[in-house]
Protein backbone atom coordinates (compact mmCIF):
# COMPACT_ATOMS: atom_id res chain seq x y z
CA UNK A 1 0.00 0.00 0.00
CA UNK A 2 0.97 3.00 -0.88
CA UNK A 3 0.84 6.39 1.44
CA UNK A 4 -0.40 8.64 -0.92
CA UNK A 5 -3.41 6.40 -1.61
CA UNK A 6 -4.29 6.14 1.87
CA UNK A 7 -6.25 7.91 4.50
CA UNK A 8 -3.49 8.72 7.62
CA UNK A 9 -4.37 11.30 9.97
CA UNK A 10 -1.88 11.49 12.14
CA UNK A 11 -1.15 13.97 14.70
CA UNK A 12 1.77 15.60 16.99
CA UNK A 13 -1.18 17.16 19.78
CA UNK A 14 -2.86 14.41 22.37
CA UNK A 15 -6.86 14.61 22.84
CA UNK A 16 -7.54 16.79 25.31
CA UNK A 17 -9.91 13.97 26.89
CA UNK A 18 -7.69 10.71 26.62
CA UNK A 19 -6.13 9.92 30.10
CA UNK A 20 -4.40 6.84 29.13
CA UNK A 21 -1.51 5.63 26.41
CA UNK A 22 -3.77 3.33 24.64
CA UNK A 23 -6.33 5.85 23.79
CA UNK A 24 -4.12 8.89 23.30
CA UNK A 25 -1.87 6.75 20.57
CA UNK A 26 -5.06 5.61 18.68
CA UNK A 27 -6.14 8.67 17.93
CA UNK A 28 -2.67 9.76 17.14
CA UNK A 29 -1.59 7.13 14.97
CA UNK A 30 -5.08 7.84 13.00
CA UNK A 31 -6.19 4.79 14.17
CA UNK A 32 -9.44 5.72 15.60
CA UNK A 33 -11.59 9.18 15.23
CA UNK A 34 -14.13 9.65 18.26
CA UNK A 35 -17.93 9.74 17.19
CA UNK A 36 -19.76 10.75 20.42
CA UNK A 37 -18.95 9.70 24.11
CA UNK A 38 -18.15 5.76 23.97
CA UNK A 39 -18.41 5.37 20.33
CA UNK A 40 -15.40 5.68 17.91
CA UNK A 41 -14.97 5.76 14.04
CA UNK A 42 -12.15 3.04 12.92
CA UNK A 43 -10.32 3.90 10.21
CA UNK A 44 -8.25 2.22 7.56
CA UNK A 45 -5.62 1.51 9.47
CA UNK A 46 -7.29 0.58 12.86
CA UNK A 47 -9.41 -1.35 11.00
CA UNK A 48 -6.76 -3.64 9.63
CA UNK A 49 -5.29 -4.28 13.08
CA UNK A 50 -8.48 -5.39 14.15
CA UNK A 51 -9.19 -7.25 11.40
CA UNK A 52 -5.90 -9.51 12.00
CA UNK A 53 -6.97 -9.91 15.74
CA UNK A 54 -10.64 -11.06 14.09
CA UNK A 55 -8.51 -13.64 12.25
CA UNK A 56 -6.57 -14.87 15.16
CA UNK A 57 -9.73 -15.52 17.16
CA UNK A 58 -11.33 -17.29 14.84
CA UNK A 59 -8.54 -19.30 13.39
CA UNK A 60 -8.19 -20.58 17.40
CA UNK A 61 -11.88 -20.75 17.79
CA UNK A 62 -12.55 -22.68 14.60
CA UNK A 63 -9.27 -25.14 15.75
CA UNK A 64 -10.74 -26.13 18.58
CA UNK A 65 -14.28 -27.21 16.95
CA UNK A 66 -16.79 -23.77 17.88
CA UNK A 67 -18.97 -23.58 15.09
CA UNK A 68 -19.47 -19.64 13.97
CA UNK A 69 -22.94 -18.44 13.47
CA UNK A 70 -24.22 -14.69 13.08
CA UNK A 71 -27.12 -13.67 15.19
CA UNK A 72 -29.19 -10.43 14.84
CA UNK A 73 -27.79 -7.75 17.04
CA UNK A 74 -31.60 -6.36 18.36
CA UNK A 75 -32.97 -9.14 20.61
CA UNK A 76 -37.09 -9.40 21.77
CA UNK A 77 -36.89 -8.28 25.38
CA UNK A 78 -39.56 -11.47 25.39
CA UNK A 79 -36.37 -13.96 26.11
CA UNK A 80 -34.75 -11.66 28.46
CA UNK A 81 -38.63 -11.42 30.08
CA UNK A 82 -38.14 -15.52 30.05
CA UNK A 83 -34.67 -16.62 31.44
CA UNK A 84 -35.35 -12.98 34.11
CA UNK A 85 -32.38 -10.83 32.77
CA UNK A 86 -34.70 -8.39 31.21
CA UNK A 87 -35.22 -6.31 34.73
CA UNK A 88 -31.55 -7.26 35.93
CA UNK A 89 -29.34 -6.46 33.09
CA UNK A 90 -30.10 -2.10 34.33
CA UNK A 91 -29.44 0.63 32.61
CA UNK A 92 -26.38 -0.76 30.64
CA UNK A 93 -29.21 -2.64 28.17
CA UNK A 94 -30.20 0.00 25.40
CA UNK A 95 -34.26 -0.77 24.88
CA UNK A 96 -35.98 0.52 22.58
CA UNK A 97 -39.46 -0.29 20.79
CA UNK A 98 -40.62 -0.90 17.13
CA UNK A 99 -43.52 0.84 15.35
CA UNK A 100 -45.96 -1.89 16.70
CA UNK A 101 -44.63 -0.64 20.26
CA UNK A 102 -42.75 -4.09 20.99
CA UNK A 103 -39.91 -3.94 23.23
CA UNK A 104 -36.35 -5.18 22.02
CA UNK A 105 -33.26 -4.31 23.20
CA UNK A 106 -29.38 -4.25 21.41
CA UNK A 107 -27.64 -7.34 22.59
CA UNK A 108 -25.24 -6.63 25.29
CA UNK A 109 -24.16 -11.03 25.17
CA UNK A 110 -26.25 -13.76 23.83
CA UNK A 111 -27.04 -16.08 26.37
CA UNK A 112 -30.86 -16.08 25.71
CA UNK A 113 -30.66 -15.74 21.73
CA UNK A 114 -28.33 -18.92 21.15
CA UNK A 115 -30.39 -20.90 23.77
CA UNK A 116 -33.66 -20.30 21.82
CA UNK A 117 -31.57 -20.92 18.57
CA UNK A 118 -30.30 -23.87 19.38
CA UNK A 119 -33.47 -25.27 21.69
CA UNK A 120 -35.24 -27.13 18.37
CA UNK A 121 -31.83 -27.99 17.15
CA UNK A 122 -30.28 -30.30 20.05
CA UNK A 123 -32.49 -33.12 20.05
CA UNK A 124 -30.13 -36.04 21.60
CA UNK A 125 -26.98 -36.75 23.66
CA UNK A 126 -25.77 -37.49 20.65
CA UNK A 127 -25.79 -33.83 19.20
CA UNK A 128 -23.72 -33.17 21.99
CA UNK A 129 -21.11 -31.35 23.13
CA UNK A 130 -21.66 -28.13 20.76
CA UNK A 131 -19.60 -25.01 20.99
CA UNK A 132 -21.66 -22.42 18.92
CA UNK A 133 -19.63 -18.45 19.05
CA UNK A 134 -20.24 -15.08 17.05
CA UNK A 135 -17.74 -12.50 16.26
CA UNK A 136 -20.28 -9.43 16.36
CA UNK A 137 -21.31 -6.21 17.69
CA UNK A 138 -22.59 -5.64 21.11
CA UNK A 139 -23.93 -2.46 22.72
CA UNK A 140 -23.67 -1.71 26.39
CA UNK A 141 -24.84 1.61 27.67
CA UNK A 142 -22.13 2.80 29.78
CA UNK A 143 -22.66 5.14 33.04
CA UNK A 144 -19.26 6.22 32.35
CA UNK A 145 -17.46 5.51 28.94
CA UNK A 146 -13.72 6.03 29.63
CA UNK A 147 -10.32 5.06 28.40
CA UNK A 148 -11.14 5.02 24.56
CA UNK A 149 -12.32 1.86 22.72
CA UNK A 150 -11.16 0.13 26.30
CA UNK A 151 -14.64 0.88 28.46
CA UNK A 152 -16.98 1.87 25.53
CA UNK A 153 -20.79 1.58 24.60
CA UNK A 154 -20.54 -0.37 20.96
CA UNK A 155 -17.92 -3.10 20.91
CA UNK A 156 -16.69 -6.15 18.63
CA UNK A 157 -16.93 -8.96 20.74
CA UNK A 158 -16.24 -12.74 20.30
CA UNK A 159 -19.41 -14.91 22.58
CA UNK A 160 -19.52 -18.42 22.63
CA UNK A 161 -21.99 -21.14 23.86
CA UNK A 162 -21.05 -24.54 24.55
CA UNK A 163 -24.20 -27.13 25.48
CA UNK A 164 -23.60 -30.48 27.26
CA UNK A 165 -24.87 -33.54 28.69
CA UNK A 166 -22.54 -33.21 31.89
CA UNK A 167 -20.27 -31.64 34.15
CA UNK A 168 -17.34 -33.67 32.91
CA UNK A 169 -18.23 -32.30 29.46
CA UNK A 170 -18.81 -29.17 30.72
CA UNK A 171 -15.12 -29.24 32.14
CA UNK A 172 -13.56 -30.35 29.43
CA UNK A 173 -14.70 -27.92 26.69
CA UNK A 174 -14.04 -25.18 29.48
CA UNK A 175 -10.39 -26.41 29.87
CA UNK A 176 -10.22 -26.32 25.95
CA UNK A 177 -11.19 -22.77 26.20
CA UNK A 178 -8.60 -21.94 28.69
CA UNK A 179 -5.92 -23.20 26.39
CA UNK A 180 -7.51 -21.76 23.36
CA UNK A 181 -8.16 -18.49 25.25
CA UNK A 182 -4.09 -18.85 26.09
CA UNK A 183 -2.89 -19.74 22.63
CA UNK A 184 -5.37 -16.22 21.12
CA UNK A 185 -3.46 -13.65 23.54
CA UNK A 186 0.08 -15.03 23.08
CA UNK A 187 -0.16 -14.85 19.28
CA UNK A 188 -1.83 -11.22 19.56
CA UNK A 189 1.23 -10.81 21.82
CA UNK A 190 -0.45 -10.29 25.24
CA UNK A 191 0.90 -12.16 28.77
CA UNK A 192 -2.41 -12.99 30.78
CA UNK A 193 -2.94 -13.97 34.05
CA UNK A 194 -6.52 -16.35 34.32
CA UNK A 195 -7.80 -15.13 37.56
CA UNK A 196 -11.04 -16.66 39.38
CA UNK A 197 -13.94 -13.87 38.89
CA UNK A 198 -16.93 -13.69 39.87
CA UNK A 199 -19.76 -14.68 37.55
CA UNK A 200 -21.98 -11.67 37.91
CA UNK A 201 -25.27 -10.95 35.85
CA UNK A 202 -23.92 -14.33 33.69
CA UNK A 203 -24.84 -16.75 36.89
CA UNK A 204 -22.97 -20.51 37.03
CA UNK A 205 -21.01 -22.03 39.54
CA UNK A 206 -17.69 -20.63 38.13
CA UNK A 207 -15.47 -18.04 36.16
CA UNK A 208 -12.29 -16.93 35.23
CA UNK A 209 -11.17 -13.48 33.91
CA UNK A 210 -8.19 -13.44 31.84
CA UNK A 211 -6.45 -10.20 32.96
CA UNK A 212 -3.15 -8.13 31.69
CA UNK A 213 -1.19 -6.67 34.30
CA UNK A 214 -1.60 -2.81 33.58
CA UNK A 215 -1.61 0.74 35.91
CA UNK A 216 -4.34 1.58 33.74
CA UNK A 217 -6.61 -1.66 34.81
CA UNK A 218 -10.46 -1.10 36.26
CA UNK A 219 -10.09 -3.94 38.11
CA UNK A 220 -7.82 -4.90 41.35
CA UNK A 221 -6.21 -8.65 41.12
CA UNK A 222 -5.15 -10.53 43.76
CA UNK A 223 -2.15 -12.53 43.16
CA UNK A 224 0.35 -14.40 45.28
CA UNK A 225 4.02 -15.02 44.67
CA UNK A 226 3.94 -17.91 46.73
CA UNK A 227 1.84 -20.41 45.34
CA UNK A 228 0.59 -18.88 41.81
CA UNK A 229 -3.24 -17.67 43.41
CA UNK A 230 -4.90 -15.21 41.36
CA UNK A 231 -8.34 -14.09 41.46
CA UNK A 232 -10.24 -11.02 41.15
CA UNK A 233 -10.71 -9.04 44.40
CA UNK A 234 -14.71 -9.20 43.36
CA UNK A 235 -14.09 -12.87 44.39
CA UNK A 236 -11.36 -12.79 46.50
CA UNK A 237 -12.44 -14.58 50.35
CA UNK A 238 -10.49 -12.71 52.97
CA UNK A 239 -8.89 -14.64 55.39
CA UNK A 240 -8.56 -13.31 58.99
CA UNK A 241 -6.57 -14.95 61.40
CA UNK A 242 -8.14 -14.18 64.88
CA UNK A 243 -6.64 -15.28 68.27
CA UNK A 244 -8.37 -18.35 70.19
CA UNK A 245 -10.22 -18.51 73.03
CA UNK A 246 -12.05 -15.68 75.19
CA UNK A 247 -10.43 -12.82 77.61
CA UNK A 248 -12.38 -11.08 80.44
CA UNK A 249 -13.88 -7.79 78.86
CA UNK A 250 -15.31 -4.85 81.38
CA UNK A 251 -18.48 -4.43 80.28
CA UNK A 252 -19.45 -2.18 77.57
CA UNK A 253 -20.51 1.66 78.11
CA UNK A 254 -21.83 4.27 76.34
CA UNK A 255 -19.75 7.43 75.88
CA UNK A 256 -20.02 10.96 74.36
CA UNK A 257 -18.82 11.43 71.06
CA UNK A 258 -20.02 14.60 69.94
CA UNK A 259 -19.92 15.27 65.72
CA UNK A 260 -17.80 12.45 65.52
CA UNK A 261 -19.32 10.07 62.42
CA UNK A 262 -16.53 8.38 60.60
CA UNK A 263 -14.67 5.90 61.67
CA UNK A 264 -11.37 7.98 61.83
CA UNK A 265 -13.02 10.73 63.31
CA UNK A 266 -14.33 8.29 66.61
CA UNK A 267 -10.86 6.10 66.52
CA UNK A 268 -8.86 9.69 66.88
CA UNK A 269 -11.35 10.67 69.35
CA UNK A 270 -11.23 7.42 71.86
CA UNK A 271 -7.78 6.45 70.95
CA UNK A 272 -8.06 3.18 69.41
CA UNK A 273 -7.20 1.94 65.84
CA UNK A 274 -9.52 1.67 63.32
CA UNK A 275 -9.47 -1.88 63.26
CA UNK A 276 -10.80 -1.71 66.69
CA UNK A 277 -13.94 -0.52 65.80
CA UNK A 278 -17.24 -1.45 63.85
CA UNK A 279 -18.79 0.26 61.45
CA UNK A 280 -22.42 0.28 59.89
CA UNK A 281 -23.35 0.25 56.27
CA UNK A 282 -26.69 0.68 55.56
CA UNK A 283 -28.04 0.07 52.17
CA UNK A 284 -31.11 -0.24 50.09
CA UNK A 285 -30.66 -3.53 47.56
CA UNK A 286 -32.72 -3.14 44.05
CA UNK A 287 -34.89 -0.01 45.98
CA UNK A 288 -36.59 -3.09 48.10
CA UNK A 289 -34.63 -4.28 50.37
CA UNK A 290 -32.97 -2.47 53.51
CA UNK A 291 -30.08 -3.58 54.66
CA UNK A 292 -27.57 -2.91 57.58
CA UNK A 293 -24.67 -4.67 57.11
CA UNK A 294 -21.38 -4.57 60.37
CA UNK A 295 -17.78 -4.66 59.09
CA UNK A 296 -14.44 -3.60 60.86
CA UNK A 297 -13.74 -0.38 60.81
CA UNK A 298 -11.01 -0.46 58.65
CA UNK A 299 -12.75 -2.47 56.06
CA UNK A 300 -14.73 -1.94 52.96
CA UNK A 301 -17.32 -4.05 51.66
CA UNK A 302 -17.63 -5.67 48.01
CA UNK A 303 -21.05 -4.48 46.39
CA UNK A 304 -20.27 -7.89 44.52
CA UNK A 305 -20.56 -10.25 47.05
CA UNK A 306 -22.88 -8.63 49.04
CA UNK A 307 -25.40 -8.33 45.65
CA UNK A 308 -24.45 -12.27 45.24
CA UNK A 309 -25.54 -12.69 49.09
CA UNK A 310 -28.63 -11.17 48.37
CA UNK A 311 -29.56 -11.93 44.82
CA UNK A 312 -29.61 -8.40 43.92
CA UNK A 313 -27.65 -6.35 41.28
CA UNK A 314 -28.01 -2.62 42.35
CA UNK A 315 -26.62 -1.29 45.89
CA UNK A 316 -27.20 2.85 47.29
CA UNK A 317 -27.04 4.03 50.38
CA UNK A 318 -29.48 4.60 52.32
CA UNK A 319 -31.02 8.62 52.54
CA UNK A 320 -31.08 10.17 56.08
CA UNK A 321 -34.58 10.04 55.94
CA UNK A 322 -34.82 6.49 54.91
CA UNK A 323 -32.63 5.82 57.87
CA UNK A 324 -34.96 7.88 60.59
CA UNK A 325 -37.66 6.13 59.11
CA UNK A 326 -36.18 2.78 59.89
CA UNK A 327 -35.09 3.87 63.60
CA UNK A 328 -31.18 3.96 62.47
CA UNK A 329 -29.25 7.10 63.00
CA UNK A 330 -26.82 8.01 60.45
CA UNK A 331 -23.15 7.69 61.73
CA UNK A 332 -24.19 6.46 65.35
CA UNK A 333 -25.99 2.90 64.32
CA UNK A 334 -24.60 -0.07 66.41
CA UNK A 335 -25.43 -4.15 66.30
CA UNK A 336 -27.49 -3.55 69.40
CA UNK A 337 -31.08 -3.17 67.34
CA UNK A 338 -34.40 -4.08 67.70
CA UNK A 339 -35.28 -6.62 65.34
CA UNK A 340 -36.99 -4.96 62.35
CA UNK A 341 -39.11 -6.60 59.99
CA UNK A 342 -38.03 -4.29 56.83
CA UNK A 343 -34.63 -4.13 57.62
CA UNK A 344 -31.94 -7.02 57.03
CA UNK A 345 -29.08 -7.22 59.44
CA UNK A 346 -25.66 -8.74 58.72
CA UNK A 347 -22.21 -9.26 59.95
CA UNK A 348 -19.00 -9.77 58.36
CA UNK A 349 -16.70 -11.97 59.00
CA UNK A 350 -14.22 -9.68 59.81
CA UNK A 351 -15.68 -9.07 63.23
CA UNK A 352 -14.34 -11.44 65.77
CA UNK A 353 -16.90 -12.50 68.20
CA UNK A 354 -14.58 -13.09 71.12
CA UNK A 355 -13.26 -9.02 70.63
CA UNK A 356 -14.21 -5.79 71.87
CA UNK A 357 -14.57 -3.18 69.61
CA UNK A 358 -16.43 0.71 69.71
CA UNK A 359 -19.32 0.55 67.69
CA UNK A 360 -22.38 2.76 67.36
CA UNK A 361 -24.44 3.88 70.07
CA UNK A 362 -28.14 3.89 68.25
CA UNK A 363 -28.20 7.73 69.58
CA UNK A 364 -26.71 10.57 67.84
CA UNK A 365 -23.50 11.79 69.58
CA UNK A 366 -22.84 8.83 71.42
CA UNK A 367 -20.65 5.08 71.05
CA UNK A 368 -19.90 2.43 72.78
CA UNK A 369 -17.01 0.92 74.09
CA UNK A 370 -16.21 -2.82 75.01
CA UNK A 371 -18.71 -4.09 73.04
CA UNK A 372 -18.55 -8.14 72.39
CA UNK A 373 -20.74 -10.01 70.05
CA UNK A 374 -20.65 -13.50 71.30
CA UNK A 375 -21.38 -11.54 75.31
CA UNK A 376 -23.38 -8.38 74.41
CA UNK A 377 -26.06 -9.87 71.41
CA UNK A 378 -29.17 -12.00 72.29
CA UNK A 379 -28.21 -13.93 69.89
CA UNK A 380 -25.29 -14.46 68.29
CA UNK A 381 -25.32 -13.92 64.69
CA UNK A 382 -23.70 -16.01 61.49
CA UNK A 383 -20.86 -14.17 59.77
CA UNK A 384 -20.48 -13.94 55.80
CA UNK A 385 -17.49 -12.65 53.65
CA UNK A 386 -18.75 -9.30 52.60
CA UNK A 387 -15.57 -7.68 52.80
CA UNK A 388 -12.92 -6.44 49.93
CA UNK A 389 -9.50 -7.94 50.35
CA UNK A 390 -6.72 -5.42 50.26
CA UNK A 391 -2.88 -5.99 49.84
CA UNK A 392 -1.13 -8.34 52.20
CA UNK A 393 -4.48 -10.33 53.47
CA UNK A 394 -3.82 -14.02 53.53
CA UNK A 395 -3.91 -15.74 50.90
CA UNK A 396 -7.28 -18.48 50.33
CA UNK A 397 -4.73 -21.17 49.68
CA UNK A 398 -1.54 -20.85 51.24
CA UNK A 399 -2.07 -17.82 53.85
CA UNK A 400 1.13 -16.32 52.63
CA UNK A 401 0.59 -12.21 52.14
CA UNK A 402 -1.30 -11.21 48.74
CA UNK A 403 -0.15 -8.55 46.25
CA UNK A 404 -2.83 -6.50 44.34
CA UNK A 405 -1.79 -5.51 40.86
CA UNK A 406 -4.33 -3.65 38.48
CA UNK A 407 -5.42 -5.15 35.33
CA UNK A 408 -7.18 -5.20 32.42
CA UNK A 409 -10.09 -8.16 31.60
CA UNK A 410 -9.47 -8.85 28.06
CA UNK A 411 -11.07 -12.13 27.84
CA UNK A 412 -13.87 -13.99 30.08
CA UNK A 413 -14.88 -18.15 30.33
CA UNK A 414 -17.78 -19.14 32.47
CA UNK A 415 -20.04 -22.15 33.75
CA UNK A 416 -23.40 -21.10 33.46
CA UNK A 417 -25.08 -24.82 34.40
CA UNK A 418 -28.95 -25.12 33.90
CA UNK A 419 -29.31 -21.14 34.26
CA UNK A 420 -30.60 -20.97 30.69
CA UNK A 421 -31.20 -24.37 28.99
CA UNK A 422 -33.32 -24.41 32.43
CA UNK A 423 -35.27 -21.29 32.14
CA UNK A 424 -35.76 -21.65 28.44
CA UNK A 425 -37.12 -25.57 29.16
CA UNK A 426 -34.39 -27.07 26.80
CA UNK A 427 -34.42 -30.92 27.08
CA UNK A 428 -32.43 -33.77 25.58
CA UNK A 429 -33.09 -36.90 25.40
CA UNK A 430 -29.98 -38.74 27.50
CA UNK A 431 -28.15 -42.25 26.46
CA UNK A 432 -30.58 -43.63 29.22
CA UNK A 433 -34.05 -43.05 27.03
CA UNK A 434 -35.07 -40.14 30.11
CA UNK A 435 -35.12 -36.46 29.13
CA UNK A 436 -31.86 -33.78 30.59
CA UNK A 437 -31.42 -30.49 30.79
CA UNK A 438 -28.66 -29.61 29.07
CA UNK A 439 -25.30 -27.85 30.93
CA UNK A 440 -24.22 -24.85 29.34
CA UNK A 441 -20.98 -22.47 29.25
CA UNK A 442 -19.85 -19.31 28.00
CA UNK A 443 -16.84 -17.36 26.62
CA UNK A 444 -16.28 -14.26 25.75
CA UNK A 445 -13.37 -12.14 24.19
CA UNK A 446 -13.93 -8.11 24.00
CA UNK A 447 -11.47 -7.71 20.30
CA UNK A 448 -11.58 -3.52 20.38
CA UNK A 449 -10.23 -4.02 24.12
CA UNK A 450 -7.68 -6.76 23.20
CA UNK A 451 -6.37 -3.62 20.74
CA UNK A 452 -6.31 -1.22 23.25
CA UNK A 453 -4.66 -3.50 25.88
CA UNK A 454 -1.72 -4.49 22.97
CA UNK A 455 -0.96 -1.26 23.08
CA UNK A 456 -1.06 -0.43 26.76
CA UNK A 457 1.74 -3.00 27.01
CA UNK A 458 3.61 -2.11 23.24
CA UNK A 459 4.36 1.69 23.52
CA UNK A 460 7.41 4.23 24.37
CA UNK A 461 7.99 7.41 23.94
CA UNK A 462 7.92 7.49 20.32
CA UNK A 463 4.58 5.42 19.77
CA UNK A 464 3.41 1.80 19.66
CA UNK A 465 5.28 -0.83 18.97
CA UNK A 466 2.96 -3.69 17.30
CA UNK A 467 3.36 -7.01 17.46
CA UNK A 468 3.82 -8.80 13.83
CA UNK A 469 1.10 -11.01 13.93
CA UNK A 470 -1.41 -7.70 14.52
CA UNK A 471 0.45 -4.91 13.42
CA UNK A 472 -1.43 -3.02 10.42
CA UNK A 473 1.58 -4.17 7.91
CA UNK A 474 4.47 -5.91 8.75
CA UNK A 475 6.95 -3.79 6.96
CA UNK A 476 6.97 0.21 6.29
CA UNK A 477 9.33 1.22 3.53
CA UNK A 478 10.51 4.78 3.89
CA UNK A 479 11.83 6.41 0.52
CA UNK A 480 13.86 9.47 0.44
CA UNK A 481 15.06 10.57 -3.66
CA UNK A 482 15.34 13.49 -5.27
CA UNK A 483 14.55 11.82 -9.08
CA UNK A 484 12.28 10.12 -10.39
CA UNK A 485 14.69 7.39 -11.81
CA UNK A 486 15.18 6.99 -8.00
CA UNK A 487 11.39 6.71 -7.48
CA UNK A 488 11.06 3.98 -10.08
CA UNK A 489 13.96 1.90 -8.54
CA UNK A 490 11.97 1.78 -5.10
CA UNK A 491 9.07 1.29 -6.90
CA UNK A 492 10.75 -2.42 -8.19
CA UNK A 493 11.56 -3.46 -5.01
CA UNK A 494 8.10 -2.05 -3.08
CA UNK A 495 6.22 -4.30 -6.10
CA UNK A 496 8.75 -7.62 -5.92
CA UNK A 497 8.19 -7.33 -2.27
CA UNK A 498 4.30 -6.86 -2.07
CA UNK A 499 4.06 -9.52 -5.23
CA UNK A 500 6.17 -11.90 -3.26
CA UNK A 501 3.62 -12.05 -0.41
CA UNK A 502 5.15 -9.33 2.29
CA UNK A 503 2.97 -6.58 3.70
CA UNK A 504 4.20 -3.07 3.00
CA UNK A 505 3.47 0.22 4.05
CA UNK A 506 5.60 2.64 1.39
CA UNK A 507 5.71 5.96 2.38
CA UNK A 508 6.79 7.75 -0.97
CA UNK A 509 5.06 11.02 0.30
CA UNK A 510 6.73 14.39 -0.81
CA UNK A 511 7.58 14.75 3.04
CA UNK A 512 10.92 15.25 4.64
CA UNK A 513 12.35 12.13 5.92
CA UNK A 514 11.50 13.11 9.86
CA UNK A 515 8.27 13.50 9.12
CA UNK A 516 8.65 9.73 7.99
CA UNK A 517 10.38 8.03 10.60
CA UNK A 518 7.88 9.81 13.57
CA UNK A 519 4.59 8.36 11.10
CA UNK A 520 6.28 5.03 11.06
CA UNK A 521 7.06 4.67 14.92
CA UNK A 522 4.18 6.35 15.99
CA UNK A 523 1.78 3.85 13.75
CA UNK A 524 4.03 1.29 15.25
CA UNK A 525 5.31 -1.15 12.08
CA UNK A 526 7.69 -3.53 13.39
CA UNK A 527 10.33 -3.03 10.25
CA UNK A 528 11.39 -0.44 9.21
CA UNK A 529 13.32 0.31 5.65
CA UNK A 530 14.87 2.96 4.63
CA UNK A 531 16.09 3.40 0.95
CA UNK A 532 18.10 6.90 0.97
CA UNK A 533 21.08 8.56 0.05
CA UNK A 534 22.97 5.15 1.08
CA UNK A 535 21.33 3.11 -0.45
CA UNK A 536 21.98 4.78 -3.92
CA UNK A 537 25.99 5.45 -3.62
CA UNK A 538 26.39 2.31 -1.31
CA UNK A 539 23.69 0.04 -2.09
CA UNK A 540 23.34 0.02 1.73
CA UNK A 541 19.89 -0.57 2.91
CA UNK A 542 18.67 0.29 6.90
CA UNK A 543 16.56 -1.70 8.44
CA UNK A 544 14.90 -0.84 12.12
CA UNK A 545 13.33 -3.10 14.14
CA UNK A 546 10.44 -0.89 15.89
CA UNK A 547 10.35 -3.15 19.10
CA UNK A 548 14.34 -2.91 20.44
CA UNK A 549 15.37 0.20 18.37
CA UNK A 550 17.80 -2.13 16.36
CA UNK A 551 19.05 -0.41 13.33
CA UNK A 552 21.43 -2.82 10.66
CA UNK A 553 22.95 -1.69 7.61
CA UNK A 554 22.19 -4.34 4.89
CA UNK A 555 24.34 -4.57 1.63
CA UNK A 556 21.81 -4.64 -0.98
CA UNK A 557 22.76 -7.03 -3.94
CA UNK A 558 19.35 -8.58 -5.57
CA UNK A 559 15.72 -8.08 -4.23
CA UNK A 560 15.79 -12.18 -3.43
CA UNK A 561 18.30 -11.14 -0.99
CA UNK A 562 16.60 -8.61 0.42
CA UNK A 563 13.39 -10.35 0.86
CA UNK A 564 15.00 -13.17 2.31
CA UNK A 565 16.37 -11.02 4.84
CA UNK A 566 13.07 -9.62 5.31
CA UNK A 567 11.65 -12.82 5.72
CA UNK A 568 13.98 -14.12 8.35
CA UNK A 569 13.43 -10.88 10.98
CA UNK A 570 9.13 -11.55 10.05
CA UNK A 571 10.11 -14.87 11.35
CA UNK A 572 12.19 -14.67 14.39
CA UNK A 573 9.36 -12.20 15.59
CA UNK A 574 6.75 -14.37 15.02
CA UNK A 575 9.31 -17.04 17.24
CA UNK A 576 9.54 -14.07 19.94
CA UNK A 577 5.56 -13.76 20.24
CA UNK A 578 5.45 -18.06 20.78
CA UNK A 579 8.71 -17.72 23.57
Amino acid sequence: MKASNYILPTTKENPSDAVIASHRLMIRAGLVRKSAAGLYHYLPMGLRILKKIERIVREEMDASGALEFELPILTPAEIWQESGRWNKMGREMFRQKDRHDMDYCLGPTHEEAFTTLLKPILKSYKDLPKNVYQIHTKFRDEIRPRFGVIRCREFLMKDAYSFHVDENSLDETYQLMRKTYRKIFTRCGLKTIPVQADSGNMGGSGSEEFMVISPVGEETLSICPACGYSGNVEKTPVIYNFGEGKIEIPPFEKVHTPDKKTIKEVADFLGVQESDTIKSVLLKADEKLNTAIFIRGDREINEVKLNNFLKTSELRPLTEDECLSLGLIPGFTGPILEKKENLKVLFDWSIDKNKAYVTGGNEPDYHIKNFVVFRDLASVPNTFDFGLAVESDPCPQCNKPLKLEKGIEVGHIFKLGDKYSKAFDVKVSAQSGKTITPLMGCYGIGLNRTMATIIEQCNDENGIFWPISVAPFEFSLVSITKIDEEKRKIEEIYEYLTNNGLEVFWDERDLGPGFKFKDSELIGFPIRITLGKNFFEKKEISILNRKNKMEINLNYHTNEDLKEELLKMKTQLYKELEA
